[in-house]
């Protein structure tokens, strides 16, 4: 969860040197991806120096009883100190590249640095991102010091105070706060947060919002079917579960209560379909570019291979929403709610950035540059319009809303970068491994079970980006030694670390829909986890069904395919009960059941999964009397 950004810095009514900051740290980004990147480290400390003090002014020590429009004096106590551990590392950069580490001592200067750095961060992420992250990253922190006590596996060689801060602080080949990850925050991310910022500044969520309702808003359940598009066409920019909820769910959560869903209901299905933004290409959030820096994979192959599985997710929440409307008998929107196509088409040029994006990543541009030429076609075609212009106020207030998202992912991704040290200096991820294993004995849907069941757990309260990271490091391996492949096994721990967002019983995403829609959170959460119940058939076809992968022929990919969309439009009749008629509780379960059979049931050809789920699909809607409820 990134929690929403305050107010500081969405109101230019008059320019504070705090707005003035954020505004500069954006522009910088769009610098970066003009004139390229200094030194790794070097960038990855200004990166931080910059953006870490940005947290401390801008999110409250304790929201209702801090001072919620301004900071206060410890607040601006923290974020001068949090500069030092950064700026030491901005500066001899060229040192610490030199030193041998965990060979040459720390010096007390380094020590103490260390230990305000790590100090700092757990502050930083408590407040703007969730404290179970900042729980999780003491922990791990905690295990390096304690583990010489415990038995088994789980035992490790004894970290002194000095070995545990140079873990986290001053390890950038190893990890720690200033790793890898935070340099692929600073070096390509940055840049998508950026473009993000400009393609919403300019009005784009407005044309999605009103593309959604133009194409679904007239049929059965309208708002529930535009929730679902619109969601899906803003997630894949925002990168950010809640912050999707709560800037679609805030429309289309009361339309749908309007319409006659129940309040649990029409949370849900905001929160599945919020989640599922991040598994929407192009931009699938931050994740998706971390994934491509880990497994050295072509960011345009990603998103090729995720295409078919996120239109596959949308698909299942769109027709789950049809049969609950239908067998609620829901109208369509008024039709004053509807805007008319010639206003849909009048934004239309808006989406000429989003396909220069993706023109380059297929080309094999470079991130950096695919995201600012990205960018700047942002600016000119909102330019083209009066209605989209860009001035410069706006665009001032896209830099500085930018900069606010940044500087939660960078102490998001910094704590993941300790966590991911820690689990490799101490052999956790070794451990684990073999306990994985041999719970699993030899069988790989034993073994993604358990991982998924891993995943969940570990994603719960936690940010997709970082929650991927950890989940990733300890599962991609495992998945490795059992003969998948790379990027299979990355898809399958990416998309079960996103739909942990919606998995109760800590489901962010659920909770922040369950707050608009007036609901009861845990109830949200069990019925996200319905609608999105078609990530986890998905998440498990990345392993077992190539086709969907767009891996085989042609013949693969249609009939696997289909084979799931016939899964998934089973299994959401069977939990509607509903189908071209109403089911009674006996069909709807063997609806269920044969859904859950031609999904998961690999050890089945894909040829009798075809027709068992199309030939079940075809009987149960052709002769509805004879799975109709009994009176």
């Amino acid at each position: 969860m990134l929690r929403s950004s305050p107010s500081a810095i969405s109101g230019l009514g008059g320019a504070s040197a705090l707005e003035l900051l954020a505004r500069s740290l954006g522009l910088g980004g769009a610098l970066r991806g003009l004139v390229g990147v200094p030194d790794p480290l070097e960038l990855r400390g200004f990166h931080l120096a910059a953006l870490m003090p940005l947290v401390f002014l801008l999110y409250p020590a304790w929201p209702g009883r801090s001072p919620a429009h301004r900071p206060s004096l410890p607040d601006w106590v923290l974020a001068v100190g949090s500069v030092a551990p950064s700026l030491y590392i901005l500066r001899n950069a060229q040192s610490i590249n030199a030193r041998m580490e965990f060979i040459d001592p720390l010096t007390d200067l380094q020590l103490s640095l260390g230990i305000a750095a790590v100090a700092l961060l757990l502050e930083a992420i408590r407040r703007a991102v969730a404290p179970v992250l900042a729980g999780i990253v003491l922990v791990s922190l905690a295990y390096m010091y304690l583990g010489r006590w415990l038995p088994g596996v789980l035992n490790t060689r004894p970290f002194d105070l000095p070995a545990i801060v140079e873990t986290a602080y001053i390890v950038p080949i190893v990890g720690g706060i200033y790793g890898p990850l935070t340099g692929i925050v600073a070096a390509t991310i940055a840049m998508f947060i950026l473009f993000g910022a400009f393609v919403q500044g300019s009005g784009t969520g407005r044309l999605f919002s009103a593309f959604g309702s133009a194409v679904a808003g007239r049929y059965a359940g309208g708002p529930a079917k535009v929730a679902v598009i619109t969601s899906g066409l803003f997630g894949t920019m925002s990168g950010s579960t809640v912050s999707n909820v709560a800037t679609t769910g805030s429309i289309t959560i009361p339309m749908m209560r309007r319409l006659g869903y129940a309040p649990a209901v029409a949370g849900g299905i905001e929160a599945a379909a919020s989640t599922g933004g991040a598994l929407m290409p192009p931009v699938m959030g931050a994740a998706a570019f971390v994934m491509s820096e880990i497994t050295q994979i072509a960011y345009g192959d990603i998103i090729v291979a995720a295409a078919i599985g996120a239109v596959l997710y949308y698909f299942a929440i769109f027709v789950s929403v049809h049969f609950e409307a239908k067998r609620l008998g829901l109208a369509a929107m008024a039709a004053d709610e509807i805007p008319p196509w010639r206003s849909v088409w009048a934004d239309c040029h808006l989406v000429v950035p989003i396909a220069v994006l993706v023109w380059l990543l297929m080309e094999r541009w470079s991130g950096n540059f695919a995201a600012f030429a990205a960018i700047l076609a942002s600016v000119i075609c909102a330019a083209v319009k009066r209605r989209t212009r860009m001035g410069l106020r706006a665009i001032l207030n896209t830099l500085a809303s930018a900069a606010a998202t940044m500087a939660v992912l960078a102490v998001a991704v910094a704590g993941a970068g300790v966590i991911t040290s820690a689990l490799t200096v101490t052999g956790l991820v070794v451990a684990f491994g073999s306990i994985v294993k041999g719970l699993a004995g030899g069988s790989l849907a034993l073994l993604c079970v358990l991982l998924m069941v891993t995943a969940l757990v570990l994603g719960m309260g936690v940010p997709t980006t970082p929650a991927y990271i950890i989940t990733a490091a300890l599962g991609s391996p495992i998945l490795r030694e059992f003969g998948v492949d790379l990027l299979s096994a990355h898809l399958f721990m990416f998309y079960f670390a996103v739909l942990a967002d919606a998995t109760p019983p800590v489901a962010v995403a659920s909770y922040a829909a369950a707050a608009i829609a007036g609901a009861n959170p845990l109830l949200t959460g069990l019925h996200a986890l319905r609608f999105a119940l078609a990530g986890f058939v998905v998440g498990f076809a990345f392993v077992y069904d190539q086709g969907v992968m767009l891996r085989g022929g042609l013949l693969t990919i249609v009939e696997e395919t289909l084979l799931l969309a016939s899964a998934l439009t089973l299994i959401g009749a069977g939990f509607a009960r509903h189908l071209s008629a109403p089911l009674g509780f006996p069909a709807a379960l063997l609806a269920v059941a044969i859904g859950c059979t031609v999904g998961f049931g690999h050890i089945l050809p894909d040829e009798a999964r075809l027709l068992l789920g199309v030939g079940t699909l075809a009987v149960m809607a052709g002769l509805p009397r004879l799975f109709a409820p009994q009176r």
